[in-house]
């Protein structure tokens, strides 16, 4: 049969992750199929009689269970920002609001579309760039002088590796040398921590090697999955938290799906500028 494009589990995993075959290669005489989680950025290979077709009914239960998932931290995110949101009103007068823009640039094309539509949800003003992990290095500076972004975010898929080596070197993972690499070109471009906001990785990815190249956020520091909108809730946090005030990691976490095991981070300012006076005719369609 055609798997390219089918949604199946891994038999010997116990079909534990819905996963979208993207590609099948022969490898040692055996037919292996590339796997992209459908909605956790991992990316994995397993030999093709290794796959079971997931029926629709299952394919919809476990969907129904992400899309309840994501419901809560956007009701979450959304709570929290309209308290901001009052608190700023309170403190200064009816005012207007300029969250940060964000520059997410994203491995997989299906997983960007649905962080575009999360923005958009959460009114955080992004551009979205698809463009593959191994070449986020060579193409973040022109975007940076480009867009010029508040924020930025750099994921995709990625996935540690044991036959590459030990936990512990960034060699061993799929995508997680492409991030440092990124992070380290945009930290060139702008050095402060505080100027730009940087989240960093996917699933499993090498958090040290993340943070000390310049990242705000990453994932993961027990290599566990995330979610594929976990880095939108993240940076949408700091797009709408005030420049006067700090984010913690326990600030992001109410929000996403990981949890400390899957992303972590360095204390760090907001973005959000607050303006007067507000007039309604300005923002009159």
């Amino acid at each position: 049969m055609e798997w390219v494009d089918q949604l199946v589990g891994r038999k010997s995993y116990g079909c534990d992750v819905l996963f979208r075959v993207v590609n099948v290669v022969e490898k040692d005489g055996e037919e292996i199929a590339i796997l992209f989680g459908s909605d956790i950025r991992l990316v994995a290979d397993a030999p093709v009689k290794d796959l079971m077709l997931m029926s629709d009914k299952e394919i919809e239960r476990i969907e129904e269970e992400w899309r309840n998932q994501e419901e809560e931290s956007f009701h979450s995110f959304s709570n929290d920002a309209q308290k901001d949101q009052r608190k700023n009103n309170s403190s200064s007068g009816l005012s207007f609001h300029l969250p940060g823009r964000v520059l997410h640039m994203d491995g997989d094309p299906n997983y960007l579309k649905k962080c575009i539509d999360a923005y958009t949800s959460l009114s955080v003003p992004v551009v979205g760039i698809h463009c593959q992990e191994s070449e986020m290095p060579e193409k973040i500076s022109s975007l940076i002088d480009r867009f010029q972004p508040h924020i930025l975010v750099l994921t995709g898929h990625d996935a540690y590796l044991p036959s590459r080596g030990k936990k512990n070197d960034v060699k061993s993972y799929r995508n997680s040398a492409s991030f440092v690499k990124a992070v380290q070109e945009a930290r060139k471009k702008m050095p402060s921590l505080d100027q730009l906001v940087i989240f960093a990785g996917a699933c499993q990815s090498h958090f040290e090697s993340l943070i000390h190249a310049g990242a705000n956020f990453a994932s993961s520091p027990m290599r566990v999955n995330i979610h594929a909108l976990d880095p939108v809730y993240t940076v949408g946090k700091v797009s709408y938290t005030s420049f006067k005030e700090s984010v913690l990691v326990e600030d992001i976490l109410r929000h996403t799906l990981a949890d400390e095991n899957g992303i972590g981070g360095v204390e760090t300012k907001g973005v959000l500028r607050t303006g007067t006076p507000y007039k309604a005719e300005m923002y009159a369609e």
